[in-house]
């Protein structure tokens, strides 16, 4: 496990970070990714001063939250089945990888009002989560008609490499700006200059906070 003092002094080093790529630390917020990590990580985490942590699985999410008892601000950050979202729903605060409008009408019916971000997918592969730039903007229409409110968009970098980062992000960016969202969830450890520079809202990092994972996470949606 890694104690509050490191994961401290890894915090610090992450808003210098975004402080060195032209970002200002108080407005971007950092979200913890906490897949694979243990509750007792968490609860280090929060006594470095931490309060927004992501997690990709459902059973996961409930785990952690039964056993750290405290209120967080929980976002949830992976690839989600309808069938999970009442389970989850008394805790998220912020769905970021809403990608469909059949997840969408699951979450409104669970939590009507919730906060969301639609997700979108910067690669050729359909079997990663996220719609494509060209129906975001249907979509954010069809969960505003559902009642959700919709903050902003999120993405993961294709691979690739940082000219690839940087030219995903603008695509998010441009989005997000043409729909007058004022969120945008992108960059993660390795790429947040990047997307600093190309007006992230707010990053996703779980590395360079904990380093590796004690465990491999599943690739597969929640199931």
């Amino acid at each position: 496990m890694t104690g509050a003092a490191t994961i401290r002094a890894n915090a610090e080093r992450v808003r210098n970070r975004i402080a060195d790529a032209g970002g200002d630390p108080a407005a971007i917020r950092l979200v913890a990714v906490t897949k694979g990590h243990t509750a007792d990580t968490i609860r280090a985490a929060l006594e470095a001063g931490l309060s927004d942590f992501g997690e990709n699985y459902a059973q996961e999410l409930i785990a952690k939250s039964a056993a750290i008892e405290v209120d967080v601000r929980w976002h949830f950050i992976g690839q989600l089945q309808r069938n999970k979202v009442r389970t989850v729903a008394p805790l998220v605060a912020l769905w970021q990888s809403v990608d469909r409008l059949r997840l969408g009408a699951e979450i409104a019916r669970q939590q009507p009002g919730a906060s969301v971000l639609v997700q979108v997918n910067l690669t050729d592969d359909p079997g990663r989560g996220g719609t494509k730039p060209g129906l975001a903007a249907g979509l954010v229409e069809g969960l505003r008609d559902l009642g959700l409110d919709v903050r902003g968009l999120m993405a993961v970098a294709p691979a690739g490499g940082e000219a690839v980062a940087r030219e995903g992000f603008r695509v998010v960016r441009d989005l997000a700006d043409r729909m007058s969202l004022a969120e945008r969830s992108i960059g993660m450890s390795e790429d947040l200059e990047a997307a600093v520079e190309e007006g992230t809202t707010m990053v996703r990092v779980g590395t360079a906070l904990f380093g590796p994972r004690p465990r491999l996470a599943s690739n597969n949606v929640e199931n």
